[in-house]
């Protein structure tokens, strides 16, 4: 049997202690719900009283989900990669990232910068912090020096890299224009 895997032995505890666990919160939605004192409650329409538990459940399963991101925000401020997470869970690392999608932090230096490598020129991409803003500054094949126009912020690393390959382009070594 794997590490992560559990014996039937263990499954059926943990579901009896579930149940007991759901039971004081089943009851108070019951009594809410049907409004009958605790004797008379459980005795009314299957239909109901099923669905006072599965509200329960439902309950539980919210507070399942908000503890099971937790766990992967804290393995994941320890170092855990997105592909750790995945396994822990039994699914891919892009599941896990789609799951979780805040529990990974990226590096900052890697977050906030980049590099266009185009046409024989080069544009750095950098994150203005004073603004929140993507800006760029490049050098084309040709020595042309050029930047982000202030005017134009971009709103993401993909924009100010699209706006820096353009540039890279036009400033090709040869280009005719």
């Amino acid at each position: 049997m794997a590490a992560n895997e559990v014996s039937h032995t263990e499954l059926t505890a943990l579901e009896q202690s579930l149940c007991d666990a759901l039971a004081p919160l089943a009851t108070a939605l019951r009594a809410r719900a049907s409004g009958l004192p605790e004797d008379r409650m459980w005795a009314e329409d299957p239909v109901e009283v099923s669905l006072s538990v599965l509200a329960g459940w439902k309950v539980v399963d919210s507070a399942v989900a908000r503890l099971t991101a937790r766990a992967a925000r804290t393995a994941g401020s320890y170092g855990a990669s997105y592909e750790q997470l995945g396994a822990a869970w039994g699914i891919t690392r892009q599941g896990a990232r789609k799951k979780w999608p805040d529990a990974v932090g990226r590096p900052a230096a890697a977050a906030e910068r980049g590099t266009v490598e185009l046409f024989g020129g080069t544009a750095e991409l950098f994150l203005e912090s004073s603004s929140g803003s993507w800006r760029w500054t490049g050098r084309g094949a040709d020595g042309t020096d050029g930047a982000a126009d202030g005017d134009s912020p971009c709103g993401s690393m993909e924009e100010a890299a699209a706006y820096a390959g353009a540039f890279l382009k036009e400033h090709a070594k040869g280009h005719a224009g």
